[in-house]
């Protein structure tokens, strides 16, 4: 493993913990002695992603990660919670037991466990994955996650 800090590939394991179907790492670097973490999964078949247009494209959890983070920016939200998110998601997707999945099926997941986290986050990540055309749609949408907070 690389130290994302100098590139040196002497690190020791410090703490090791079960996260989701992984394996979360806490490393020390014995060159520059700086910490790192790394996420250890085991390699899964290809889940192929159905696109909006018709194209098709591997599943990039990567990708998920990056687009939760991004709705979450400036948010009191961990790096481990988004990372619990992926990993829910994934497994979820990969116990639908299809080869391929449509992307709005993992918009919706992403928005559902957005919902019960953070409700910026949710907003943030439902305004690019829903394209909002104008502000009323946005309100709507604000309005009706308020009229669920009444609710729940």
């Amino acid at each position: 493993m690389k130290c994302p800090y100098c590139s040196s590939t002497d690190s020791r394991v410090i703490d090791t913990r079960e996260v989701g179907d992984g394996i979360r790492r806490r490393r020390e670097c014995q060159n520059c002695h700086q910490r790192f973490t790394t996420y250890e999964q085991i390699a899964k078949v290809n889940l192929v992603v159905i696109k909006n247009d018709g194209r098709r494209e591997a599943f990039d959890r990567q990708k998920l990660f990056d687009g939760i983070w991004r709705a979450c920016t400036k948010r009191p939200i961990s790096t481990e919670t988004i990372e619990q998110v992926v990993s829910n998601i994934e497994t979820n997707l990969y116990n639908l037991g299809k080869a391929e999945v449509p992307s709005r099926v993992i918009g919706e997941m992403v928005m559902e466990r957005l919902r019960e986290i953070d409700e910026v986050a949710y907003v943030r990540f439902a305004s690019v994955y829903r394209s909002f055309s104008d502000l009323e749609t946005l309100k709507r949408e604000v309005d009706d996650l308020m009229g669920r907070r009444k609710t729940d």
